[in-house]
């Protein structure tokens, strides 16, 4: 079983981007920029609700010669990665992606049931859609020092608690992970 990963750079007090839907705020320095390559080197299919999808295709497919090194390899590795985008609206996505727009729960569980590889998921809508079944194995929190005061918050409101267990930190010059997994 596919292992299903929700990460996120997110404000000390857990807004993903800010009331104005920028996520400036959340530059990674180098060290931390690499980690984000490796680790996305290794997941095997990518999640993504329409707001990040857009973002997303809107700049990394379109990264200059000239942008760092570790620009251009985040942009190869996104645009080759496959991808599933979630939207109700979008009639067409690109960059090795399939669009899909309804019955996303089993869709997950059955992209989950698929292989013994890591799945993410990305954006916070298309996220709290999943926490309620269980579907989510593991939480990957990037934490900027910076408060937002509201903005779209990285987790909603749940009818139960979820356990976890903190497996990992790590400390760049940028953020702080925490990984988080399901007990």
């Amino acid at each position: 079983m596919r292992k299903l990963i929700y990460g996120f750079g997110v404000s000390l007090d857990g807004y993903i981007n800010d009331r104005d839907g920028r996520i400036d705020w959340t530059d990674p320095d180098d060290e931390l920029h690499q980690f984000h390559n490796d680790r996305y080197r290794d997941i095997e299919i990518s999640l993504h609700g329409r707001r990040l999808y857009e973002l997303m295709a809107e700049y990394w497919p379109h990264v200059a010669e000239d942008a760092p090194p570790i620009e251009r390899e985040f942009s190869r590795l996104w645009t080759e990665k496959p991808k599933v985008v979630v939207s109700r609206t979008l009639t067409e996505v690109h960059w090795n992606s399939t669009l899909v727009s309804e019955n996303v729960v089993e869709e997950v569980r059955r992209l989950k049931a698929g292989g013994d590889g890591v799945i993410e998921v990305g954006g916070a809508s298309l996220a709290a859609s999943l926490l309620p079944h269980g579907l989510v194995d593991e939480y990957q929190m990037f934490v900027l020092p910076v408060i937002l005061g509201g903005g779209t918050p990285m987790f909603p409101s749940l009818e139960k608690r979820i356990p976890l267990r903190l497996t990992e930190t790590r400390h760049f010059d940028t953020a702080v992970m925490l990984r988080y997994t399901v007990d």
